[in-house]
């Protein structure tokens, strides 16, 4: 049985590769673990995750925060807000299939958008939490 970090992000990747809103927004399947070099603008990055115990006293449960990283060298940020908004659609309150685990809930957290110190990239931050139970 995969690890929950694990089944919680392939699940999340799969959801987004295939959603037309994100897909349309990102002109393709640019979505990527680890980008590859002169990557075509925009795209998206999975990043940081974090594990939390999150047992009670007769269940075991992980607690997850995920970020996601958008990238858009559009003028302005508006594109980068727009991703942000397609993110938050296809996966706030979804309910995704984990191997190996179930997900109680998923939720957007929070949405952040910066221009990067080059000042030709914006850099959009979208933070989730998730909590799973192993079947």
């Amino acid at each position: 049985m995969p690890s929950s970090s694990w089944a919680l992000q392939k699940s999340i990747y799969e959801t987004l590769a295939v959603d037309a809103g994100v897909l349309g927004l990102l002109g393709g399947a640019r979505i990527y673990d680890d980008a590859p070099q002169r990557s075509a603008f925009p795209y998206l990055t999975l990043g940081q995750s974090t594990l939390r115990d999150w047992s009670t006293g007769s269940e075991d449960g992980d607690e997850h925060l995920l970020t996601l990283h958008v990238w858009s060298r559009a003028d302005g940020r508006r594109e980068a807000h727009e991703i942000m908004q397609a993110l938050r659609d296809a996966l706030h309150e979804r309910a995704l299939a984990l191997e190996g685990h179930r997900l109680v809930n998923l939720r957007h957290e929070l949405s952040e958008a910066r221009r990067e110190p080059d000042g030709e990239t914006y850099h959009g931050i979208v933070r989730l939490r998730a909590v799973t139970e192993p079947i």
